[in-house]
């Protein structure tokens, strides 16, 4: 991934070069070398490079080597998210080191009286979401004649949530822009199209070919129901030692805090990481985390960028991700520097086309297995197991049981079902009586009801998954 270009081989200001050295950066990945040379000398630039692949700091780098501490907008950065906008605006305040430059997030969500404040005070460069932007420049407090630099990132992503209208808004608004820089995972037609709309004879960098790093490690994946993901996260802690530390991945900020909330209701201390946290919080959550203080982090993909601790031996992915690159960055954060790691997938039924997706991308191989068993010495679960039955139950909500006997008939069985349940027959679904045993279908809500009632009445019954 990285070459042998060191920063300092280009026209790039010194205070820029001590902050990428802050950083413990000094040799230039591929797509950063491809870019930033075409990008300091002032051409377009189209870049195809994967999430991971330093593109940030592909047009980071450029995009404030352009501008001076003015306090007048110079470069405009649009984002999808405002988690990305979020940790694109951490990144490029590091590399800045002492340069001075004043960087603004523009995005929603956030006290908009505030956000005003801030860009009418001076700003020199912004990131933002193009909902925000368009709000903010119609209400007077961004002057979009001002930016020469438009920064456009994961145009793909903008393309796929509907942004597109918005970013063309923004373009043509932009009546001093001279250089434009594109980056994209894919390429779709609309995207081509746009670009040649407002781009002139623009640069391609295509470094998309690079092959992400797969560690060296175990990879296992668990069938499991949602009410059970958490039983499974359980005995997977159990099994860590005393210098191990996890991370729990979750697709979004809302599962973070539930997460958190709920191991430390089963006395498990956790700390929760997200977009919506200050860069106050998110600093001594990550500092007590690469100190050891703390063992085990929850955390999106967008807020566990820069994480970089080698203790970390166990990747729990509690959300199958959904973008298949991010199942990669994911478990990439064990297996350092020649240490042992897992890597564990709970799968519920509707996740299993993405996961045979995530395995087909990368040439992968999950292993399929059961949840762990506790280890020696622990003979409780540290997160009881629920009784739940949704991975076995059809659309309509029924789920099979398997009863060992042929004795009863359909209407006999049906009679029986309901009397002791006291539910009406429509809980009650298709029946199929076997040579050997009789399938019968009931609503998940009674499932558990119905398994207890046949067992104390001697007929052998099981949930069929």
């Amino acid at each position: 991934m990285f070459t042998t270009t060191p920063f300092s081989a280009w026209d790039i200001d010194k205070d820029i070069l001590d902050g990428l050295t802050s950083m413990g950066w000094e040799y230039s990945t591929q797509v950063q070398k491809d870019t930033i040379p075409l990008a300091i000398n002032g051409k377009d630039v189209i870049g195809q490079a994967r999430t991971g692949s330093g593109k940030t700091a592909a047009f980071g780098i450029p995009t404030i080597n352009s501008c001076k501490p003015t306090g007048e907008l110079q470069a405009l950065i649009l984002a999808p998210t405002r988690e990305l906008a979020n940790q694109v605006s951490i990144d490029i305040n590091q590399m800045q080191g002492d340069s001075g430059l004043e960087i603004v997030t523009v995005y929603g969500g956030t006290d908009l009286e505030k956000q005003a404040r801030k860009l009418d005070s001076g700003v020199d460069i912004i990131v933002g979401t193009p909902g925000r932007i368009m709000d903010m420049t119609k209400r007077g407090h961004i002057d979009l004649g001002t930016p020469s630099t438009f920064v456009l990132d994961e145009a793909d992503r903008m393309l796929d949530m509907g942004f597109f209208p918005d970013i063309m808004w923004i373009v043509e608004k932009m009546e001093q822009r001279s250089q434009t820089l594109l980056f994209s995972a894919t390429f779709p037609q609309e995207i081509i199209d746009a670009a040649n709309e407002f781009m002139s004879e623009p640069e391609f960098v295509l470094t998309n070919t690079e092959k992400l790093d797969i560690p060296p490690i175990n990879q296992y994946s668990v069938r499991i129901g949602r009410a059970n993901k958490l039983w499974v996260v359980g005995r997977l802690l159990s099994r860590m030692v005393e210098d191990d530390q996890t991370i729990i991945f979750t697709n979004t900020k809302r599962m973070v805090d539930l997460i958190v909330q709920r191991l430390k209701k089963n006395r498990i201390d956790a700390s929760g990481i997200h977009g919506d946290l200050s860069q106050n919080q998110r600093d001594k959550i990550i500092g007590n985390f690469k100190e050891g203080k703390s063992r085990i982090m929850v955390a999106t993909d967008v807020a566990a960028r820069g994480i970089d601790v080698d203790g970390i031996t166990l990747v729990i992915n509690y959300d199958v991700p959904a973008d298949v690159d991010n199942y990669v960055h994911r478990i990439g954060r064990t297996g350092r520097i020649g240490r042992e790691g897992e890597a564990w997938m709970l799968v519920s039924r509707d996740d299993i086309p993405q996961l045979n997706k995530i395995c087909a991308t990368h040439s992968l191989e999950i292993i399929s297995t059961d949840a762990p068993n506790l280890p020696k010495g622990i003979d409780r679960d540290p997160i009881r197991k629920q009784e739940d039955n949704s991975e076995a139950a059809d659309v309509f909500g029924m789920v099979p049981l398997r009863l060992e006997t042929t004795e009863l008939t359909k209407n006999s069985l049906t009679e029986k079902l309901v009397q002791s349940l006291n539910c009406s027959e429509l809980a009650i679904g298709d029946i199929v009586i076997n040579n050997d045993h009789t399938i019968v279908e009931v609503h998940n809500k009674i499932a558990n009801l119905a398994k207890k009632s046949l067992d104390s009445n001697n007929i052998e019954t099981r949930v069929i998954e």
